[in-house]
């Protein structure tokens, strides 16, 4: 996925990955059964619209990183493809 583009190919999540930096991307669509974004990354089930997934594992204690800042730490481990958000960020 290129940074500040959304991606969109039929049967896959719509993302987003401001910046080069990011270890997360935007979901931007609801089609929360859906496991797939379009470059063929698989991510979990039941992400909502507007939420966080990990375009990589993310090790407890690591920066979780969205515009190219840091906008957290995430508090688990999460794995690739995951749904990043209050319950594994502080």
């Amino acid at each position: 996925m290129s940074p500040g583009t959304a991606n969109a190919r039929p049967g896959c999540r719509i993302s987003l990955q401001v910046h080069a930096d990011d270890n997360v991307a935007t979901l931007l669509d609801g089609d929360t059964a859906c496991v797939l974004l379009a470059d063929g990354m698989s991510i979990a089930e039941g992400i909502p619209f507007g939420h966080k997934v990990a375009l990589h594992r993310l090790d407890a204690g690591e920066p979780v990183i969205k515009y190219g800042v840091t906008i957290g730490t995430a508090t688990s481990v999460i794995n690739q493809g995951e749904h990043v958000h209050v319950h594994n960020v502080a």
